[in-house]
């Protein structure tokens, strides 16, 4: 590992890792963009992920999101959720923001992750735009295409909608400040397995590096670089962060 970066993560106090689909494709969970097995290239996004599709046909939409949720139900986190978990209790400060709508952050161990695209498990209401206050139970039925009627609100009886950001949506307020300030703030920020084209969260690297942080792009994909203090690691996350984290254990 380059002698500069180490010595950056010797000092590093406040750590901004930036997580996207890649991180969840390595655990099985398919990318949205990936041209042979992405989402999008089997469903017209248009028929599932927009404010009018559910109007038109609720029961398609909640169906078709229950066996996206049995999907991640069904898989465990990978060695790079360990690892980010692991790095937080190494660091005096992380903040984790992830464009990712499952859970494994979680299962892995990590703490208050600002999910900048919703979560598959936090529904909400299609009328009143509150968040259940029950949790889901466990998906009971991974058939892709079938029919659910969606659960009913607590609090005003509309339909409950899946909770996450769709096409024509804004990203939640809340989360997107969070995020921006952590960026500013930052000293290191580790973006893994993101595309970095998906606006406004492509603006997360580029403001940490503006506000004099090294950020450090983890992706098989080829990555240009400005220099100084920014990197690119080439490997799948898995691979890369558990070195990374030993990288910054053996500095301190």
């Amino acid at each position: 590992m380059d002698q500069g970066l180490l010595d950056v993560l010797q000092n590093a106090k406040h750590v901004l890792v930036f997580t996207g689909a890649g991180v969840s494709a390595e655990s099985g969970i398919p990318t949205f963009r990936d041209a042979l097995v992405g989402l999008w290239a089997r469903f017209d996004p248009a028929a599932l992920a927009t404010r009018e599709a559910f109007r038109r046909d609720p029961t398609f939409v909640w169906g078709w999101y229950e066996w996206r949720r049995m999907q991640v139900y069904n898989t465990q986190p990978n060695l790079a959720h360990q690892a980010i978990a692991e790095l937080s209790a190494i660091v005096p400060k992380l903040t984790l923001v992830t464009q990712n709508v499952d859970d494994l952050h979680e299962r892995a161990g990590s703490t208050e992750v600002i999910h900048l695209h919703g979560s598959l498990n936090k529904p909400r209401c299609f009328a009143c735009a509150r968040f259940a206050t029950d949790p889901l139970p466990p998906p009971d039925d991974p058939t892709e295409g079938r029919h659910l009627e969606p659960p009913r609100c607590s609090h005003c009886g509309g339909k409950l909608r899946p909770g996450v950001v769709w096409f024509g949506e804004n990203l939640p307020a809340q989360a997107l400040a969070q995020s921006f300030a952590a960026a500013k703030d930052c000293d290191v920020l580790l973006s893994v397995g993101t595309s970095g084209v998906v606006e406004p969260a492509a603006q997360i690297p580029d403001i940490a590096w503006r506000a004099g942080a090294t950020v450090v792009h983890i992706n098989p994909d080829a990555k240009c670089v400005r220099t100084p203090r920014e990197f690119w690691l080439d490997g799948r996350a898995s691979e890369v962060l558990p070195l990374l984290v030993q990288g910054f254990r053996s500095s301190r």
